[in-house]
């Protein structure tokens, strides 16, 4: 931190405004390290340790910092622990099997490990229909997207590696059942985080002219 020393009780508010600017610089700077630091890591590439008690309360706490259009809570996170996994595996081969009668034994045994992968999963869970309806499901998702990303940030900080998973078993009775999920509610993604074992090469980011414009002067009709 810079911080530039002046003579008399005069210079002290002056002297305050810089040290609060070299505090805000250094923030900032520590901010966009780790936002481009965040990677998404397979959850195969994700073992033991994941986070303790403390960590973990620390990463659901960071989600309550996202915004939120009339304080809905719109979305909730169901952790799985380990005693549950394989009962979350026959979820993922029910719902295979569902879906592909002709599914194998071994393309069910890779459903059913699925479940089996990193050592904090959690299930994504937004609320379409909870308090004002004005409030409309997109808005209710983005806040369930900042909240995921205020998570995923905060596991970066802690040295873990994290993933959001998808797939078609989210949509699935089966997993609406398990998870208890009431009409109104849509299962998002499931959130791994672990300790790293191997990582892919990092892939290349999109620039921000691919996905920033100006709005242009409006059109002149005769």
């Amino acid at each position: 931190m810079s911080r530039v020393l002046c003579s008399g009780p005069s210079h002290a508010t002056a002297e305050i405004e810089i040290v609060v600017d070299a505090m805000d610089r250094e923030c900032s700077s520590a901010a966009a390290e780790l936002i481009h630091a965040r990677r998404t890591v397979l959850p195969k590439r994700l073992l033991a340790p994941g986070p303790d008690a403390d960590q973990l309360h620390s990463l659901l706490g960071a989600a309550a910092a996202a915004p939120d259009h009339g304080r809905l809570l719109p979305w909730r996170f169901v952790i799985v622990p380990c005693a549950e996994r394989a009962s979350l595996g026959e979820v993922f081969a029910g719902a295979l099997r569902a879906r592909d009668a002709s599914a194998t034994t071994q393309e069910l045994d890779r459903a059913r490990e699925k479940a089996h992968r990193a050592p904090l999963l959690l299930l994504v869970v937004v609320d379409g229909q909870c308090g004002d309806p004005e409030v409309v499901l997109a808005e209710r998702i983005l806040s369930a997207g900042c909240a995921v990303q205020n998570m995923l940030l905060m596991a970066t900080a802690m040295g873990f590696g994290s993933a959001l998973t998808s797939g078609k078993a989210l949509g699935s009775t089966a997993l609406r059942q398990r998870f208890g999920l009431h009409a109104g509610e849509q299962a998002l993604c499931f959130m791994s985080v672990g300790t790293v074992v191997s990582r892919r090469a990092a892939r290349t980011r999109p620039t921000v002219p691919d996905y920033c414009s100006t709005l242009g002067p409006a059109p002149i009709h005769p």
